[in-house]
């Protein structure tokens, strides 16, 4: 006998996750692969966030946590957000997760009701869709172009608001486009969102990947009003090449943070405690390993670019931040050769 819930038939399996195994199961059989799946660094987790993790174990730092985080992670988190972004939260308004995924999941788990609307502005991060379809709500999905460097604009943002509309998910720099919105682009957005009863989701994990000077801004960083509309989606995956620690962090209304624990405490519980002690570290402790990573990946970023747009037909836009690429190609298919092998 086999149950299948109805849940499942809105969603579909992760494709990214879905690739990358694809990729590695073709390397185990000795093949030259290069993978395009999952976004993660290349390089190793710094050895001074490795060794916290084998000082917590030594210290016996290997029971359960509180479901929504340590009291030393969570006023690590708040230290960042002052420094970084100078955001100003308590330990009430910041809950930890098993990576940055299922933060956001929790999110929709606590906050969505069946047919609530969100806004996903596209291209966009595979697994956005499928968590707001878990939620019960419908996702929105709107798509931008080369045009606007890939951004949603107000006048896109305002004309796919309804009365059912409940949040906008604001990725920057975002997967997979590598497009970045600067301040002023972000005050025009929250200039319509404020006008109508939602929220955004920030996604925030790529903020510390960026290039050329650009300057990170965020919703909650615009105004005291938009700070409360906003939940902010962070984590140490990518700026500290930890993707598999598995440590997310959100920061937010507590009452939200407070139904998120609740999700969280009938499902995984806390995060591993292993792991929050190494993302203390990170985030308390040197810096360095960031820009040595960011600058080999703005070498890659510069050739790669490079290489893209001298094929006939491709235009790829040089992405602000992330370690994404997203050559347009629609060009290509009005090309001689190309309609010529159609034809064939």
């Amino acid at each position: 006998m086999i149950l299948n819930a109805k849940r499942l038939e809105v969603v579909e399996p992760s494709p990214t996750l879905a690739i990358t195994a694809k990729a590695n199961a073709m390397k185990a059989e000795g093949k030259d692969i290069v993978g395009f799946g999952a976004g993660e660094p290349d390089f190793d987790t710094p050895q001074h966030i490795k060794d916290a993790a084998i000082r917590a174990m030594e210290k016996g730092l290997t029971k359960y946590t509180p479901v929504s985080g340590t009291v030393s992670l969570k006023d690590a988190i708040i230290e960042k957000f002052k420094k970084d972004n100078n955001l100003i939260y308590e330990r009430k308004n910041i809950i930890v997760g098993t990576g940055g995924k299922q933060v956001l999941y929790n999110f929709f788990m606590a906050t969505l009701s069946a047919g609530d609307e969100v806004i996903i502005p596209a291209p966009y991060w595979v697994s956005y869709a499928d968590i707001v379809r878990l939620a019960e709500g419908v996702p929105v999905i709107v798509p931008t172009s080369p045009d606007s460097n890939y951004q949603i604009t107000p006048e896109l943002l305002k004309a796919n608001i309804s009365p059912k509309t409940k949040v906008l998910i604001f990725n920057s720099p975002s997967n997979p486009t590598g497009a970045a919105y600067s301040k002023k682009d972000i005050e025009a957005l929250c200039e319509v969102v404020l006008k109508h009863e939602m929220m955004i989701v920030s996604d925030d994990i790529y903020e510390k990947v960026i290039y050329d000077g650009f300057e990170f801004y965020n919703p909650a960083m615009i105004s005291p009003e938009l700070k409360e509309r906003t939940f902010v989606i962070n984590g140490v995956s990518k700026a500290y090449s930890m993707t598999g620690w598995r440590i997310g962090y959100g920061a937010g209304n507590p009452e939200i943070v407070k139904n998120m624990d609740t999700m969280q405490g009938q499902s995984t519980s806390n995060p591993c405690s292993i792991a929050q002690a190494a993302a203390e570290e990170a985030l308390r402790g040197d810096q360095t390993c960031i820009k040595e990573m960011v600058a080999a990946f703005d070498d890659r970023r510069k050739k790669i670019v490079a290489a893209l747009n001298a094929i006939p037909g491709v235009n790829c836009k040089t992405p602000q931040g992330a370690f994404y690429v997203f050559p347009y190609i629609n060009e290509i298919y009005k090309l001689p050769k190309f309609i010529e092998l159609t034809k064939g």
